[in-house]
């Protein structure tokens, strides 16, 4: 239970952090300033909770993580199941949170829905989206599986090393799809916005859970491959 919980609570830090810079800088093709904040808000919140609870539950707080690890062998179906739970769970506080915060301190939400996912940025087509997440989700996962790998001698800089690779991914996918690589952080925002009066991010959300589940399927089939 523990395991669950420590997901519940970086997953929760992670969309708090992350989803929280992303409404409160928004996102500024024009300078990039607002990407790269919300990119280091998200890979930091990863680096922080990797070196917090990393040692309690291994700091999925990600479904599409905790697939990939199952695929390679690292943990069984009743833990995941019980991390995705906790996983989703988490983003839902999170998200609940920053609509409380940002309406009592009536605080305009750059984003317009939480920091929800979207593909304005791709001109609206899922195909394009669905790839976009596959192909980051793919890359995410393959360095998690890598880093955390018996034959990985990273050490102790592990975090840091996936949490800047969550920064690259952003960087990237924020103009596009808003980045989700995580469909706990795509869940959370989209109910709680829906719940809120913005319903708009449901439409699209099942590219931000079928994608990532796509890319961590493919990434631990590869490392399992390249591993042997």
């Amino acid at each position: 239970m523990k395991k669950y919980i420590a997901e519940c609570i970086g997953t929760m830090t992670l969309v708090v952090l992350g989803c929280g810079t992303a409404m409160l800088v928004g996102c500024d093709a024009a300078s990039g300033g607002g990407y790269i904040l919300t990119a280091l808000a998200f890979g930091l919140s990863i680096v922080a909770m990797a070196y917090s609870i990393g040692n309690i539950s291994g700091c999925h707080i990600n479904p599409a993580v905790s697939l990939g690890v199952y695929l390679r062998g690292g943990m069984n179906k009743q833990d995941l199941g019980g991390y995705v739970i906790a996983q989703c769970v988490g983003a839902l506080i999170g998200s609940a949170l920053l609509a409380i915060i940002f309406r009592l301190g009536h605080v305009t939400d750059m984003t317009g829905g939480l920091g929800t996912n979207g593909l304005a940025g791709v001109g609206g087509s899922a195909f394009a989206g669905l790839l976009v997440e596959t192909v980051l989700t793919f890359i995410f996962v393959l360095c998690i599986l890598g880093v955390t790998s018996k034959r990985a001698g990273h050490g102790s800089f592990g975090g840091l090393v996936i949490g800047l690779t969550l920064t690259g991914v952003h960087i990237l996918g924020i103009g596009l799809t808003g980045t989700s690589v995580n469909p706990a952080r795509s869940i959370g925002p989209a109910i709680v916005a829906a719940v809120t009066g913005n319903t708009a991010p449901l439409a699209s959300l099942w590219v931000f859970i079928v994608g990532p589940i796509l890319g961590a399927s493919l990434a631990a089939y590869c490392y399992k491959y390249l591993e042997k």
